[in-house]
């Protein structure tokens, strides 16, 4: 009877284990987004996206002690935008972005707050949503256009989890969505030359459930 009860102690402790190996969370932000250097014969001017609105969710799993991987989706609000000295042109447009990302955290899992650090890649998705009108605005540096690109994505961050209860979890995270610049979205006009890279800043603050 005694061993019976002991094994299921142990039954009960390693599901216990077993039971904090998930978590699941959203969250929701803002992306603030670089833009790049535009050089035309008309002059120079910037290329890019105003800032929006962001939210995401995800679904991660402790890999180890202090490192955890999680896959992420985020669905990002943001405008293309050309702008030169006080002039400028705006196209509705949005991304999503999905990544898998590999957290190295500063405590060990049952810590209370953990600090980590992200990096990961995946795909981002630009679309360029507005209506096509006869006049294009900016034109001479560039043309939005209603379409859709994938680019590749390496994704960088860092954040902080705390419990507020033993299956839930506060977290604010930071992160930079790193791609090549769409210009399938925003495209050169003749003679027009585009910087390359484009990041996105994403801070977002969200909770999550573990189990």
């Amino acid at each position: 009877m005694r061993t019976l009860g002991i094994s299921i102690l142990l039954l009960a402790s390693a599901g216990a284990g077993l039971a904090q190996q998930w978590e699941l969370g959203g969250a929701g932000g803002a992306g603030f987004l670089s833009n790049v250097s535009v050089s035309s014969p008309a002059g120079a001017a910037t290329a890019g996206f105003q800032n929006g609105f962001a939210a995401g969710a995800f679904a991660g799993q402790n890999l180890y002690p202090h490192l955890s991987g999680e896959l992420h989706y985020a669905y990002l609000q943001s405008n293309l935008q050309i702008k030169s000295a006080n002039s400028s042109g705006t196209f509705s447009g949005n991304a999503h972005a999905i990544h898998y990302d590999l957290l190295l955290h500063t405590s060990r899992r049952g810590s209370r707050t953990q600090y980590f650090a992200a990096l990961g890649g995946g795909l981002k998705v630009f679309r360029g949503t507005g209506q096509p009108a006869a006049f294009l605005p900016m034109s001479q540096f560039g043309y939005f256009t209603q379409t859709q690109a994938m680019k590749p994505m390496a994704s960088v961050g860092a954040g902080m989890k705390h419990s507020l209860s033993p299956r839930m979890n506060l977290r604010v995270e930071f992160r930079d969505y790193i791609t090549a610049f769409p210009t399938q979205l925003i495209a050169p006009a003749p003679g027009a030359k585009y910087g390359a890279l484009l990041h996105d800043f994403v801070p977002m603050v969200g909770v999550s459930y573990v189990f």
